[in-house]
């Protein structure tokens, strides 16, 4: 009998549910190029809905849609405010200095969450020619390299108001704001209200194959329409990957709490073998950051003994990311649990 697999590594990992497939099945289709695609075109409306923006546009994946946000906020040449470890500046190959042609100016944020005055700080303006001016904010909600942590809508609010002050269009990077949504208990247009652009992802918590849909007022939208096409956003039947994306977008919030509880009791459970490896005050949504530093220098050798117990999971320097998602269930909450402590053991002792 085949031993069973736990896998933590992302939700990205979730395959569609049999109602996705259905839905598969039975999307009608077109040319989403020429925007004759229904079932795309569903999907942007829902999420016009969704977000409260004026358009939205159904693209291939969230690294795309930044580069789209970038290019069509006009950043090239000019400084992009961003979060420390942001994914927009750490994990998407540069593009947005690359493609997007914008330097980057990170700040560091507090659990990912930027202080508004440091915003302000960070501000630069036109008047000297020594220096890029910035162009725009970038702000990550949920935000992954800081477990999951999410941005409240208050220091959102007084961010927007510091950059429409100074005249600087604000993005999010959303690629779990449903997961935020969730957790603040609001719906995501009540966060979107303090950005111009915003987008959000289709393939992790929500469980759909493939994609993210960007969203903005016409006018952006339209520069960001232009820009994806030039990145090869364009798409032709492609109601076969927004069809599952719509039957996610039902009703999320239930399954996107029952991921954060799985979290949570992930979370107790490692604290429950030492309280050091996890900081559980921090632990919001679905993503658990294990710290094993104090056992080992490099989580490799622990991440490997866990992976050959069937718990798959990521790491980085001494961190062990694992992330909860509509595969995982209780069980495999107890399991990772289990042969975690088991394979912490000798370098417990070795401490």
């Amino acid at each position: 009998m085949p031993k069973p697999v736990y896998d933590f590594r992302s939700d990205t990992v979730t395959l569609p549910t049999p109602a996705m497939m259905e839905a598969v099945a039975r999307a009608p289709l077109g040319d989403s190029g020429r925007g004759d695609d229904p079932t795309v075109n569903e999907l942007e409306r829902i999420a016009r809905e969704l977000t409260g923006k004026e358009d939205a546009l159904f693209l291939p994946s969230g690294a795309m849609a930044n580069l789209a946000s970038v290019l069509a906020h006009d950043c090239r040449g000019g400084e992009a405010i961003v979060e420390e470890v942001a994914h927009i500046y750490n994990s998407e190959g540069g593009g947005l200095s690359v493609v997007g042609g914008a330097v980057p100016r990170p700040v560091k944020g507090r659990y990912g969450t930027l202080e508004p005055a440091d915003v302000k700080s960070a501000i630069r303006g036109a008047g000297d020619l020594a220096l890029a001016p910035t162009r725009l904010i970038c702000l990550e909600n949920t935000h992954n390299a800081s477990g999951g942590t999410v941005m409240p809508v208050a220091t959102m609010a007084a961010i927007h108001d510091i950059a429409r002050e100074a005249g600087i269009p604000v993005h999010l990077d959303g690629a779990r704001l449903l997961n935020a949504g969730a957790y603040l208990d609001v719906p995501i247009a009540e966060i979107c209200r303090h950005v111009e652009s915003v987008w959000f992802a289709l393939c992790k918590g929500l469980g759909g194959p493939v994609g993210a849909v960007l969203a903005g007022d016409g006018a952006f939208m339209t520069k960001a329409r232009r820009a994806a096409k030039m990145l090869g956003g364009g798409m032709r039947q492609a109601g076969l990957i927004a069809a599952p994306a719509i039957v996610a977008l039902k009703d999320p919030y239930p399954v996107l709490r029952r991921d954060h509880a799985l979290a949570q009791a992930l979370a107790r459970g490692l604290a429950a073998i030492d309280s050091s490896l996890v900081d559980l005050a921090h632990v919001q949504t679905n993503i658990v950051n294990c710290f094993v530093d104090r056992f080992a220098p490099d989580a490799g050798a622990i991440n490997a003994a866990l992976r050959e117990r069937g718990v798959l999971a990521n790491h980085r320097r001494s961190k062990i990311r694992f992330v909860t998602h509509y595969h995982i269930d209780e069980a495999a909450v107890a399991a990772a649990v289990r042969h975690f402590a088991e394979v912490l053991e000798p370098f417990r002792k070795a401490a």
